[in-house]
């Protein structure tokens, strides 16, 4: 692999050729025809499926943003450390911004279904594993998903190791359990659970039983004990987690990166308050594309949130599993009959859920551990709502890459292949240790009031500068190796 290809790595595709341009359009409207009539048999079968429906079609819109915006937490992390460049990271912020504040509102009315997250040492630790194999892989969690609807085949690589390394590390046991804390042991066997689960055989469910329940978790308004009012929701989860730390976020990388920059545009050397004001915006809208798909993400994801809320409602159901049972589909639900259904934008669960669901094919055994047999179940991916987002996330990010003629075939070299692999597989570790990704444990926690978000996010950056450090490391290696003056 060249140094190019790996600095490339998260980059658009070459421009396609006129022939595939012009039927670029055609495929695009196959693809949507195709999940219409798709969605239509779901309807015609029973008009329930709904939910799952709501689910695939935001996927969709979620795709179409993400390939549009080229929005990816890797290139965030590696265009601010390996070049200096922070306009991925400013979108991010943009969308963090917008959908805290959509989320506050959406809290405010009673829709809301975010769980909050534990804090403890398992979040950085979880960051940093995750921010390690994000730089290698070449992309994060969500941008896996575009990049494979763009024919990046790579991508599909890293898919595949998010989703069965997650699945081998929650129900793995044998030597692991040596590494289990004798607290942990007690703590887990002191639970009161089905005999159906041996949650003393995996060191996954010891780690979830034994250390991340008896710590809890909790939004602000939730641990200041405010009362459940709108203007709570407003100044204490939207204001104080996620809006202000973004704006000081903000200011940093205008002061410390961009300022000098935006000086050596204009030719100055000083600036006045105005000045300075209308450099911070040209900081905000230097990718126009970048910072409206950020813009859009926000508002995609607090819609989410209210449309799954008011079906919830029209139902009757709080989780989706309900509704499976009432239509006959009972063999992939939990024991406490339930599937994971976050209700809101979520990425590497229901990968483990694909890579669970296929070892359980292969006769692995896979539903006698906590995370599929008590909490999430093990839906085939046809039924498995959040799974269909993902799905859309692919099927949207094809739409427009065939529309813009950025679709193109991406064959990955052995040592992409190698790298998607291993980074896929820290994702997929990291993600189950941090309990999420970029999206479920930084994008989605801090945006409804949850700040151990930010110490996610200060894990995944630093484990990101040290793969981008290793990254130019291995270039220099290789460059030193075959002579070449780069």
């Amino acid at each position: 692999m060249s140094p190019d290809q790996v600095l490339d790595a998260g980059r658009p595709a070459a421009p396609a050729p006129a022939a595939v341009k012009r039927r670029g359009p055609l495929v695009s409207a196959a693809l949507l025809a195709a999940a219409l009539l798709v969605s239509l048999a779901y309807l015609a079968a029973d008009l329930r499926f709904g939910y799952l429906l709501v689910y695939a079609w935001f996927g969709i819109g979620y795709g179409v943003l993400l390939q549009y915006g080229r929005f990816c937490m890797a290139s965030a992390v590696r265009d601010l450390f390996a070049v200096g460049v922070p306009r991925m990271a400013v979108g991010v912020l943009v969308a963090v911004i917008l959908y805290a504040l959509i989320s506050a509102g959406i809290q405010a009315a009673g829709f809301n279904s975010f769980h909050a997250h534990p804090l403890g040492w398992h979040v950085p630790a979880g960051g940093l594993l995750f921010g390690l194999g994000m730089v290698l892989a070449g992309g994060c969690a969500s941008s896996s998903l575009y990049k494979s609807g763009e024919g990046n085949l790579g991508s599909v690589l890293v898919l595949f190791a998010i989703s069965f390394s997650q699945a081998w590390m929650v129900s793995a046991g044998g030597g692991l359990n040596r590494l289990v804390p004798e607290a942990w042991a007690r703590q887990a066997a002191a639970q009161d659970m089905p005999a159906e689960l041996s949650i003393t055989d995996g060191w996954f469910d010891q780690f979830t039983a034994g250390y991340l329940w008896p710590l809890g978790g909790g939004t602000l308004v939730d641990r200041l004990e405010w009362p459940a009012q709108w203007w709570s929701y407003l100044f204490g989860n939207a204001l104080l987690v996620a809006i202000l730390p973004s704006l000081i976020l903000l200011s940093l990388l205008y002061a410390l990166n961009y300022r000098k920059v935006y000086l050596r545009q204009q030719g100055l050397r000083v600036l006045s308050w105005r000045g300075e004001l209308r450099g911070l915006w040209s900081l905000l809208t230097q990718s126009r594309n970048t910072a409206l798909a950020g813009a859009g993400l926000g508002l995609l994801a607090g819609l989410q949130m209210l449309v799954t809320g008011e079906l919830r409602e029209l139902h009757g159901i709080f989780n989706f599993g309900e509704l499976l049972a009432a239509m006959g589909h009972t063999g992939g639900l939990s024991l406490q009959d339930s599937v994971f259904d976050p209700g809101y934008w979520y990425i590497t669960t229901q990968e483990a859920q694909w890579g669970g669901w296929a070892l359980a094919q292969a006769g692995v055994e896979m539903r006698d551990n906590l995370f599929f047999g008590l909490d999430n179940g093990l839906p085939s991916p046809w039924l498995n709502a959040p799974g269909m987002m993902s799905l859309g996330i692919i099927v949207g990010a094809a739409v427009l890459a065939n529309i813009s003629g950025e679709f193109k075939w991406k064959w990955p070299n052995a040592e992409t292949a190698l790298l998607a692999i291993a980074g896929g597989v820290l994702m997929g570790v990291g993600s189950r240790i941090g309990m999420g990704c970029n999206i479920g444990a930084f994008f989605a926690t801090v945006t409804n009031g949850d700040a151990s978000g930010w110490v996610f996010l200060l894990g995944m950056a630093l484990g990101g500068y040290l793969s981008v450090k290793l990254l130019k490391a291995w270039i220099d290696w290789r460059l030193a190796r075959s002579g070449l003056d780069f």
